[in-house]
């Protein structure tokens, strides 16, 4: 039976916030078909796994920097768990960098033909330029995304493809991020000097490509139309006061599900093609109304405006202002949002379905 080995950037369990490592998290520590993981070494350590660390001491980096290579130790840590007369499928997260000289390695070792690599892609829109990218496809052994969409984005901009292709959509953890009852939802804006009020909620990092900016110059506007409503905006520091508006810095992952579960709607103004949106389903499931740009995956996720709005202008800030004034004055909206939907119980099946595919490929 082939061996599965994970080939992961950062180490796991991974202590900071992220998306992808949190989706492993979560599948690591449940039944999972995971043999091996390749990464530098974490502060802890998963059960039932291998693992085959990755070195960075002074002799690493020396032969990094005179090989011109960032990824010596972990082709070092790769190649003391491979053996000639195994087969193995080696799962690669967002790393493009690493495909040829993991290649190379594989050639050296004259195992290349007994490995299936499989490349797990978050983004949305195509890495490489069209003929400048064939041996990437030509090396892999399949790419998994993350929406239908992103499917179609690859296969109308390469006018050849020749690999196979997966759908894996993200999902979060439904224990913690749940609906509350009317009763508990209504206590704790109470406890937050929000009651009676409409609250939105903003959550990400701030950069240009986030969208605040957008929704902060909307917010000018509606303000002055709108008293009861109010902005929470979690992830960054407070910009200049602004009425209504109420600025929670970062809050740790754990924690955020408390502040979704009491806001009524999710503003999500990517302005980039996003490739899923993790948080946004976290918002879906915390019972948020959503609304969002039409950027990327991030309508197949809203399924196309079935769970929410979609802007199509999102760089109108015109668009924001009139569609937050739209729900503010439609008390009934609902998002139609199926919970059963992106879950980590649905991820967890999605990739033991996906290995156990691979595995049948490569036997």
């Amino acid at each position: 039976m082939p061996k599965v080995i994970l080939i992961s950037q950062l180490p796991l369990p991974y202590s900071g916030i992220g998306s992808w490592t949190t989706l492993y998290r979560n599948y690591l520590e449940s039944h999972h078909q995971i043999d091996y993981i390749v990464c530098e070494n974490p502060k802890g350590k998963f059960k039932d796994i291998q693992y085959s660390l990755v070195s960075n001491d002074l002799i690493t980096r020396i032969v990094k920097r005179g090989k011109k290579n960032p990824y010596v130790g972990y082709l070092n840590a790769l190649q003391n768990i491979l053996k000639n007369d195994e087969k193995y499928i080696l799962q690669v997260v967002d790393n493009f960098g690493i495909i040829k000289p993991l290649i190379a390695l594989l050639q050296e070792l004259g195992i290349w033909k007994n490995c299936y690599i499989q490349f797990c892609y978050h983004g949305f829109p195509p890495f490489y330029e069209n003929f400048s990218g064939r041996w990437f496809f030509e090396a892999i052994d399949e790419m998994v995304l993350l929406t239908e969409d992103s499917y179609k984005a690859h296969k109308e901009y390469y006018t050849i493809l020749p690999t196979r292709f997966s759908v894996l959509h993200n999902g979060v953890d439904t224990r913690k991020f749940h609906t509350l009852s009317k009763e508990e939802k209504q206590l704790g804006k109470e406890q937050f000097g929000v009651a009676g009020k409409k609250v939105f909620v903003w959550c990400s990092q701030d950069r240009p490509k986030k969208g605040l900016h957008i929704v902060l110059d909307a917010w000018k506007r509606v303000i002055e139309k709108r008293k009861d409503i109010a902005l929470w905006v979690i992830g960054t520091e407070p910009k200049e006061a602004m009425e209504g508006v109420r600025y929670f810095g970062r809050i740790p992952n754990d924690e955020l599900a408390k502040y979704l579960q009491l806001s009524d709607c999710y503003l999500f103004p990517t302005l980039w093609h996003e490739g899923f949106g993790l948080s946004l389903i976290e918002a879906l499931h915390c019972g948020n109304y959503c609304i969002a740009s039409a950027n990327g995956g991030v309508p197949e996720v809203l399924q196309y405006g079935k769970f929410g709005k979609l802007i199509a202008k999102p760089n109108f800030v015109s668009e924001w202002e009139n569609a937050i004034l739209e729900y503010t004055d439609d008390s009934q909206k609902n998002n139609l949002f199926d919970p059963e939907l992106y879950t980590t119980k649905s991820w967890n099946a999605g990739m033991n379905s996906i290995i156990a595919s691979a595995k049948k490929s490569i036997s």
